[in-house]
């Protein structure tokens, strides 16, 4: 399985696509190595990972993003957080760390927050006097915080493959996610005071009303996803189809800007990121199957932490090997193939699995902002036409500040558990 390792990096340094570089290899191996295995396994391997019924949600809440993203929630939200906080130092910055923060809650997801949120506060970083590389650098660790607060897609993965409640996890996001807002933006407010950035001119109240009023229904979804689902009113999957709703109300009848035209064009946007997220699954679940099939945990793990580990020595070890994949492999692929390999040890040590699995989606979120292949690289690359090198060159300050939450979130757990504890789920 080594080679396997060494020729994935191989063909993902030769620019195949990650699909691709994903099963190829694994095909090669298997023929060679296992022919006694029928090749039907591997796509009946594929079709289990996502005939799962809690995949449902993941096609609506991208299709909600999607809508959100082609209208106006994106430009109002922004400028709801920028009248209050621009006149501060490093207020710009703090708008697009608040502004990523609130768009996670509506589509919970990196790459989407990227382009929502990158594509409005990039030429206001600009002209504020920040530099280029450290504006991409905000924007891709930034959208790191959709990943955290709920409807996040990576929870929904986490639950769907351990069997972790994906209300609870919901729920336990949003403390790390809320602490990663506010280190970003205390680091913003010291970086602007010691390279001087400008500020803007304070608001008016009635600059402030009206901004207020005008993005205060998109605050609507995060509170119609959360509350129906902990109210009772609705199920996880049931929340998905209402916020499409909403967000559907929200551009056709508050915001005006949706046509016919734009929403075909939309649901075909989401049936290609769907198509993608899923195959993605698929060759996850495949990679995963193989990996327990030749009983490599049962090979490797003693090796690394023992027989008989303690919870701290399993965290830290699940810290790493996710943090490293994901800067690889996407984060999807990374926990449906590491978290069976950890699943045996997690059972035995008895830790948290809504706990575990908060900071499992962390590493996921470091890991797609992170050298040499984290995803949100190569969205801003896209997006914004900026070289690689310009995008990672200031990623350096904010990668520290997501392992600080880390450390922190493994010291204090009660930053993730406690607002699920408080719920009472």
């Amino acid at each position: 399985m080594g080679i396997v390792g060494l020729f994935m990096v191989a063909m993902l340094m030769m620019g195949f696509p990650f699909v691709i570089t994903l099963l190829a290899p694994l095909l090669v191996y298997l023929n060679i190595n296992l022919p006694n295995v029928n090749p039907q396994i591997v796509i009946q391997q594929m079709i289990n990972g996502f005939a799962v019924p809690s995949l449902v949600t993941v096609p609506m809440f991208i299709l909600a993003a999607e809508i959100m993203t082609s209208g106006n929630a994106a430009k109002r939200l922004v400028e709801m957080i920028r009248v209050f906080v621009g006149h501060i130092p490093g207020g710009i910055a703090i708008t697009t760390n608040a502004a990523c923060t609130l768009f996670g809650a509506v589509s919970g997801s990196t790459q989407a927050t990227v382009a929502a949120i990158g594509g409005t506060m990039r030429p206001m970083l600009l002209k504020a006097g920040y530099s280029s590389s450290w504006s991409l650098a905000l924007i891709i660790n930034a959208s790191d915080i959709a990943l955290l607060i709920p409807p996040s897609i990576g929870f929904i993965v986490y639950g769907v493959v351990t069997g972790t409640s994906i209300g609870k996890l919901f729920l336990a996001g949003i403390g790390p996610g809320l602490l990663i807002f506010v280190l970003f933006s205390i680091y913003s407010f010291v970086h602007a005071k010691i390279t001087k950035i400008a500020i803007l001119e304070k608001a008016t109240r009635t600059e402030q009303k009206k901004a207020f009023i005008d993005g205060l229904p998109v605050l609507g979804f995060p509170i119609l996803i959360i509350g129906g689902i902990y109210s009772g009113l609705f199920s996880p999957t049931e929340a998905a189809a209402a916020g499409v709703f909403y967000a559907l109300i929200l551009e056709t009848v508050l915001y005006r800007t949706m046509t016919w035209k734009k929403f075909i064009t939309l649901l075909l946007n989401t049936g290609i990121v769907t198509g993608v997220v899923f195959i993605l699954v698929g060759a996850g679940q495949v990679f995963s199957w193989t990996i327990s099939f030749l009983r490599i945990p049962q090979t490797v793990m003693p090796a690394i932490i023992g027989t008989n580990p303690t919870q701290l020595q399993l965290i830290i070890v699940v810290v790493i090997a996710y943090f490293v994949a994901c800067m690889f492999v996407d984060p999807i692929v990374a926990i449906y193939v590491l978290s069976p390999i950890f699943q045996p040890y997690v059972v035995l040590t008895g830790i948290d699995h809504v706990f575990l699995g908060t900071l499992i989606v962390l590493q996921a979120a470091i890991g797609s902002a992170t050298p040499p292949f984290g995803c949100d690289i190569f969205t801003a690359q896209l997006i914004f036409r900026r070289p690689y090198f310009e995008v990672i060159r200031k990623i350096a300050p904010f990668i520290a500040l997501l392992v600080l939450a880390t450390i922190l979130i493994i010291i204090f757990p009660d930053i993730a558990l406690f607002i699920p504890r408080v719920a009472g789920i």
